[in-house]
C-alpha cells in the first residue's frame, strides 16, 4: 500500500512534465496510475472480504519508534475502490474537458496529488497519519478549487474551503491526540477494540468534540455547509471527484471509522441526529431555489451527506447498512450527473435550467447517462438507487427514538431527490416543448464515456445486488459495528410500507417538480434571513480579520528596526520579570559585590571604552560615525574574549565586526536618509528600555552562576568530542556533530533568505511600482 501512496506522489509531480511529452494525451498515463491501484485493491479484496484484515507497517525512524501504518478492512476498501474507480474516469474526461488548456499538467499534479492524499487517508493505520492526509486533501483541494485563479471567484471559493476545511483540520489535530491518549494508543486496528476505554475517559466528550468539528467542516454539515456550493467555481472534474464521491465523504468516513471506538453514547448520537438531520432538511430546501445545474447538485449532496451522518447517528445494524449503501449509490449517480452537468456547460455554454431544452438528441450519450443516474437518484427499480432508500426509510423506521421524525426528514430529503432528478434527467433532455438549445461545441467519447459507464454501474449493481455489492458492503458495516452482520441486498422485498412510501415519494416528487416554478418564486421571501447566515456571517468574520491584521501589522511592523527591536526586548523582560517575581531564586548581592574587588584595570580600560562608544553612538547624527563607533564596540567585546579564554568566539566576533563595518561602508550611498531622534523623550525612552534589558541580562547571569545546573551535557561532550567527533574544538563538534541538525535548519534559512534577497535584487521596480 506504501508503493501506491509513493507512485501517486511521484505521478503528481512528474505530471507537468510528462505534459510537455505527451501534450493532450497526457491523460493516459494519469489514468492508468488510479486503474492500477484499483486493481491491486482487488486483489487484497478476497483476503479483506474473507474476513481478514490487510496490515502493513513501513519502520521509518525506529530509534523513535516511528512508524508508516496501513490498514485494509473492509469500509476502508469500500472508500478505496471509490477513489480509484472513480480516479480513473476523472482522469480520463479531465483529458476531453480541458483539452487546449496550457494548464493541463499543472491540473493533473493537483488531482492526482488529492486522489493519493484521499487514499492515504482511508488507508491509514495511524490516527497521526490520518491528520496528515486529512490536511493534505484540503491544500490540494485549495489548489483544485483555485485553479481558474485568473477569476476572482475562484480565489475566494478556494480561499473559503481552505479557512472553513483548515479550521476543522486543527480542532481534529486537537480531539486525534486526546482520542490516542484516553486509548492509550494511535493505531486505529488497536483503538478499534478500545472503545469502552475511550468513551469512559475524561477526555472523552472534548475529543469529541474536536473530531465531530473537523468531520462536519470536511463534509459539510450545519452550520460548515456554506463553502460547498461556492466551491462550484471550480471546473467540473474537480465538482464530480471532490464534492461528490470522495472529499466530502471524508468526513463521513472519519464517523464510519470511529464509530466502534467513539460511538454508542448519547452525545455522540444526539449530536449526529441533530446536526445531520438540519444538514438534510436545509440542503433539500436550497436545493429547490436554484436553477444552476451545478448549484442545484451542491446542495442535494449536502443532503445526501446530512443522510449519511443521520444514518451513522442511529447506529444500528440495519441503519449502518442503509449508510454504506446509499454512500455508494449516491456516489454513482452524483458522479454521473456532475458530469453531465460539465458535458452541457461545455456544449452549450449555460448551466440554466431555464435556458435548457431538448438536448437529447444532439447529446444522445450524454442524455442517456443522465437519465439513468436521474432513475437511481429518484429511487426508481432497478437502480441501485432505488435499493438505497428502501434501506434509508427502514432504518429511520426502526430507529429507537424520533422514528417518525427522522422519517419524515428522509422522506422531504427523498422527494427533492425525485424532484431534481426529473429535472436534470428529463426536463433538459427530453422534454417536447420549446426549441432545441443551440450546441456550441459537440460531444466527445472522452466526455461523454465516463458518465454512461457511472450511470451502468449504478443499473448492474442495482440488477445484481447480492452478487457484486453485498460482499464489500458487509464487511465495510462489520468494520463499523464490530462484528458479524446478516446483510442481504435484494431488489425486491414484496408489497410492504416502505414501498407504499417510496411510491409516495414519487409521487409527490413529481408535484415539486411540476410546480418548481411558482416554489421558486415563493423561496425569494426568505432571503432576508441569508443575511443571518453561516455565510454571511463568514463573511463579516473574514472582513473583520483583513481590518484588524491591517491595523495591527501598521502599529508593530511600521518599518524602523528599532521599534520591532524594542517591542521584543520589552516582551521578554516583562516575561523574565514575572516569572522571576513569582518563583524566582534569591540572589546573593553581597557575594557578588565583593567579587568586584578583583577586576583588572585593563578590564575597567575596556568597560570604560564601551561605555563611551555607546554614549557617542546616541548622540551622533552622522551614520559613517555611527558604524565606527560600533566597530569599536565590537572590537572591545572581542578583546574580552580573549581575555577570558575563548579566542574561537572571539575570532567570529572580530570577522563579523570587520565585515559588518566593510560591508556598511560600501553600501552607505545606497542606504535611506539617517533618522535620528530629535524627540528627547524618544531618545530616553530607549534608554530606559536598554538600561532595563542590560539589568535584566545581568540579574539572570548572576543567578545562573550562583546556581549551576547539575547537567552532564558538560562532560558529555568533553569527554566525546574527539572520541566521537574527531575534533579538538568542543564547540565546532557540538555544531557539526552532536547539533548537526539544527546546524542544517539555520544554514537552510540563511540559504532562503539569500534565494528571497537574490530575488529582491533581480527584481528592477520601475516608476510607479510596477517591474
Amino acid at each position: 500500500m506504501i508503493l501506491a501512496i509513493l507512485a501517486g506522489l511521484l505521478f503528481a509531480f512528474a505530471a507537468p512534465f510528462l505534459y510537455r511529452w505527451l501534450g493532450k494525451w497526457l491523460y493516459v498515463p494519469m489514468a492508468l496510475l488510479p486503474l492500477s491501484i484499483f486493481v491491486y485493491l482487488l486483489t487484497l479484496a478476497p483476503a479483506v472480504l474473507g474476513g481478514n484484515p490487510v496490515s502493513q507497517v513501513q519502520a521509518w525512524t525506529p530509534s523513535l519508534n516511528i512508524n508508516l501504518n496501513f490498514y485494509l478492512d473492509g469500509l476502508s476498501l469500500l472508500f478505496a475502490l471509490l477513489i480509484t474507480g472513480f480516479g480513473t474516469l476523472i482522469m480520463v474526461y479531465a483529458g476531453g474537458y480541458l483539452k487546449g488548456n496550457p494548464l493541463l499538467g499543472r491540473f493533473y499534479l493537483y488531482l492526482t496529488l488529492f486522489m493519493t492524499a484521499m487514499l492515504g487517508l482511508v488507508l491509514s493505520g495511524n490516527l497521526l497519519s490520518v491528520f496528515v492526509f486529512w490536511e493534505l486533501t484540503s491544500i490540494s483541494s485549495y489548489l483544485l478549487i483555485g485553479f481558474g485563479h485568473e477569476k476572482e471567484s475562484s480565489r475566494d471559493a478556494a480561499l473559503q474551503a481552505f479557512l472553513v476545511t483548515g479550521l476543522g483540520g486543527l480542532a481534529l489535530m486537537g480531539g486525534l491526540i486526546l482520542v490516542g491518549i484516553a486509548g492509550e494508543t494511535f493505531s486505529v486496528s488497536e483503538l478499534l477494540t478500545r472503545g469502552d476505554m475511550v468513551t469512559s475517559h475524561s477526555y472523552y466528550l472534548p475529543a469529541l468534540v474536536l473530531v465531530l468539528v473537523g468531520a462536519f467542516t470536511k463534509s459539510a454539515q450545519f452550520p460548515f455547509h456554506f463553502w460547498l456550493p461556492n466551491a462550484m467555481a471550480a471546473p467540473t472534474p474537480v465538482s464530480a471527484y471532490l464534492h461528490s464521491a470522495t472529499m466530502v465523504k471524508a468526513g463521513v468516513y472519519l464517523l464510519a471509522r470511529l464509530t466502534p471506538v467513539m460511538g454508542g453514547t448519547d452525545y455522540w448520537q444526539y449530536t449526529l441526529l441533530l446536526v445531520g438531520g438540519i444538514t438534510t432538511v436545509l440542503g433539500a430546501l436550497l436545493a429547490m431555489q436554484h436553477t444552476d445545474l451545478k448549484a442545484i447538485l451542491a446542495y442535494t449532496t449536502i443532503s445526501a451527506l446530512g443522510t449519511l451522518v443521520t444514518m451513522t447517528g442511529i447506529g444500528t445494524g440495519p441503519a449502518l447498512q442503509a449508510m454504506v449503501v446509499f454512500l455508494l449509490a449516491h456516489a454513482l449517480y452524483k458522479g454521473t450527473l456532475f458530469l453531465v452537468a460539465g458535458n452541457v456547460d461545455h456544449a452549450t455554454g449555460t448551466r440554466d435550467l431555464a435556458r435548457l431544452n431538448r438536448l437529447g438528441p444532439v447529446m444522445r450519450f450524454t442524455a442517456i447517462a443522465a437519465s439513468l443516474a436521474g432513475l437511481s437518484m429518484a429511487g426508481v427499480l432497478p437502480f441501485f438507487g432505488f435499493i438505497g432508500k428502501e434501506l434509508v426509510y427502514e432504518a429511520a423506521l426502526g430507529a429507537s427514538a424520533f422514528q417518525w421524525l427522522l422519517f419524515a426528514v428522509v422522506f422531504f430529503s427523498g422527494m427533492v431527490f425525485v424532484a431534481v432528478a426529473l429535472a436534470i434527467g428529463y426536463h433538459i433532455f427530453w422534454r417536447s416543448k420549446g426549441e432545441v438549445t443551440p450546441i456550441e461545441h459537440p460531444d466527445s467519447a472522452l466526455l461523454y464515456l465516463p458518465p454512461v459507464v457511472l450511470s451502468f454501474v449504478g443499473l448492474t449493481f442495482g440488477l445484481l445486488p447480492g452478487l457484486l455489492a453485498t460482499p464489500l458492503l458487509r464487511r465495510a458495516t462489520e468494520a463499523m459495528l464490530g462484528e458479524e452482520q446478516v446483510f442481504e441486498l435484494a431488489l425486491w422485498h414484496g408489497f410492504n410500507l416502505v414501498l407504499g412510501l417510496s411510491l409516495l415519494t414519487m409521487a409527490l416528487g413529481y408535484l415539486a417538480y411540476r410546480f418548481s416554478g411558482r416554489l421558486q418564486q415563493h423561496a425569494s421571501r426568505f432571503n432576508r434571513l441569508y443575511l443571518f447566515g453561516p455565510d454571511n456571517l463568514y463573511q463579516l468574520l473574514l472582513k473583520g480579520l483583513i481590518t484588524g491584521a491591517t491595523k495591527l501589522t501598521a502599529t508593530i511592523q511600521n518599518g524602523y528596526l528599532r521599534s520591532y527591536i524594542t517591542t521584543i526586548v520589552l516582551t521578554l523582560t516583562g516575561l523574565l520579570s514575572l516569572t522571576l517575581w513569582r518563583n524566582g531564586p534569591t540572589l546573593d548581592l553581597a557575594d557578588r559585590v565583593q567579587q568586584l574587588q578583583g577586576i583588572r584595570l585593563y578590564e575597567v580600560v575596556l568597560l570604560l571604552l564601551m561605555i563611551s562608544g555607546l554614549v557617542f553612538l546616541f548622540r551622533t547624527r552622522s551614520r559613517l560615525t555611527s558604524i565606527a563607533i560600533m566597530g569599536i564596540i565590537g572590537y572591545s567585546a572581542a578583546l574580552l574574549f580573549i581575555l577570558f579564554g575563548a579566542p574561537d568566539v572571539a575570532a567570529t566576533q572580530l570577522l563579523i565586526e570587520t565585515l559588518t563595518v566593510v560591508i556598511f561602508v560600501l553600501i552607505l550611498h545606497k542606504l535611506p536618509p539617517f533618522r535620528y531622534l530629535t524627540h528627547a523623550g524618544q531618545r530616553y525612552l530607549y534608554i530606559l528600555v536598554s538600561l532595563a534589558f542590560g539589568a535584566m541580562m545581568t540579574y539572570v547571569l548572576l543567578l545562573a552562576k550562583q546556581y549551576p545546573m547539575d547537567s552532564k551535557l558538560k562532560s558529555y561532550f568533553g569527554e566525546n568530542s574527539y572520541v566521537l567527533g574527531k575534533g579538538h574544538n568542543i564547540v565546532n563538534v557540538i555544531l557539526v556533530d552532536f547539533r548537526a541538525m539544527d546546524t542544517m535548519g539555520e544554514i537552510v534559512v540563511l540559504a532562503v533568505a539569500a534565494i528571497g534577497i537574490l530575488a529582491l535584487l533581480k527584481l528592477r521596480i520601475q516608476k510607479g511600482g510596477k517591474p
